[in-house]
């Protein structure tokens, strides 16, 4: 197959003399300093893996074989087109993701990301991201992405646990998992960013438990601690449903979130958001709905006519955009501050649209939401929850990428 491991080798060397083109255009353009509205951060999507794992419904597909050169091809021209037609002039950030995008060869990372530098100012301090799972990213593959550009790592462990990974469908072990996780830190140090699941059908609370703190003894600054979701049409789904596993207890996946949200805390984590973690530092957009060709050959194809595979592109209204603010703000520490809602709202404040709703006030009631001079802040974990509002600034910059259809590539502006 087109992107199986011997074909990283070849290509480190291509990667790297890619990577060092674009570092000396960025250096020959020198940095604009380009308005708020023409900033952007980049999602590309790869969308091949090399098994579905049980539990996963994302729009990804397990190949007989991948074209990877015409894939590439594809991406670059989707990148430009989209740079192109949204005016942006600075991609803050690079967010490689799948599917499983480890797959893919640093050959054709360094092409996109030269593609990215070309269209557009690309500072060198970028941060660049690829999802990387244990079994597709052996040292050598990662020190060829990081030669290609990718300066972080996400790896997706999900459980330390063998017989989890069994149930999970994952193709890698436990040992494999922190083999990956120690070649990354060493490689990208500060960098690296792991997944954990929670909520397993019959995983109970003190294994769980033990696996967070084993991980936090070989981490780096970033954990995100997933609970898992029944998706129907995946093999966990059929099992659940014909009883042959047992249906996760919720009330354990409360209590596993609950005492690793305590043990992140003491370890030094933060928790900026309702399922991510940071310590050390680690961790308006102008926003449409778009719809996109899914299968990636029908992709390729609109992308080689059109030069993107985007079906429908429909600006966000003013109320769609404020229903954006909300959801992804009270998923934050931060809340929605009274300056950031402004940039959206200049008419109306916080007070003037939430502080006279009986359904505001009731849930102010039952401390499951804060409305004070700062911030509208959501109790996430309900009122026992020692909840209060403290101010750390206005709400984060940058967008969580989005996961998209087929090999595609999202712009996301920086305004929200």
């Amino acid at each position: 197959m087109a992107f199986l491991g011997a074909r990283a080798r070849c290509s480190a060397a291509a990667a790297a003399k890619v990577a060092q083109r674009r570092r000396l255009a960025e250096d020959a353009r020198g940095p604009p300093s380009p308005p708020g509205s023409q900033r952007a951060v980049l999602y590309v999507h790869w969308p091949y893996c090399e098994k579905r794992c049980s539990y996963c419904n994302f729009n990804k597909y397990i190949p007989r074989g991948v074209d990877e050169a015409a894939v590439r091809r594809c991406l670059v021209t989707e990148a430009q087109t989209l740079l192109r037609l949204s005016g942006v002039r600075r991609v803050e950030s690079v967010f490689f993701g799948g599917g499983t995008p480890s797959l893919a060869s640093p050959h054709t990372v360094a092409a996109v990301l030269e593609a990215v530098a070309q269209a557009t100012h690309l500072p060198a301090d970028s941060e660049v991201t690829l999802e990387a799972n244990p079994t597709s990213a052996p040292g050598s593959r990662l020190a060829a992405f990081r030669a290609a550009g990718v300066n972080r790592l996400s790896v997706g462990l999900q459980s330390l646990d063998d017989t989890e990974l069994q149930l999970l469908g994952r193709t890698h072990s436990a040992s494999d998992a922190l083999q990956t996780l120690a070649e990354a830190r060493r490689l990208f140090p500060g960098r690296v960013s792991v997944d954990l699941m929670l909520g397993l059908p019959a995983q109970q609370v003190g294994p769980w438990l033990g696996q967070l703190r084993e991980l936090l003894r070989r981490c780096d600054d970033h954990v995100s601690l997933y609970q898992l979701s029944l998706e129907r049409g995946t093999a966990l789904f059929t099992q659940v449903q014909r009883g042959t596993l047992p249906a996760p207890d919720p009330e354990l996946a409360a209590e596993m979130y609950q005492e690793g949200r305590a043990i992140l805390r003491e370890a030094g984590f933060r928790q900026y958001e309702v399922s991510n973690f940071a310590r050390n530092g680690a961790g308006s957009h102008t926003r449409e709905a778009r719809i996109q060709t899914l299968e990636p050959d029908n992709w390729m194809k609109e992308v080689m006519l059109f030069g993107h595979g985007t079906r429908k592109r429909v600006p966000l209204g003013e109320l769609e955009l404020l229903e954006e603010v909300l959801a992804m703000g009270l998923r934050t520490d931060v809340g929605i501050t009274h300056q950031h809602w402004q940039q959206f709202e200049p008419p109306l404040t916080l007070w003037d649209v939430f502080g006279t709703s009986r359904e505001v006030k009731m849930l102010l009631e039952q401390g499951l939401l804060l409305l004070d001079h700062r911030t509208l802040l959501g109790n996430w974990f309900g009122p026992s929850d020692d909840f209060k509002s403290e101010s750390k600034g206005d709400a984060m910059s940058g967008a969580t990428p989005v996961e998209d259809p087929a090999g595609a590539v999202s712009l996301c502006s920086d305004h929200l």
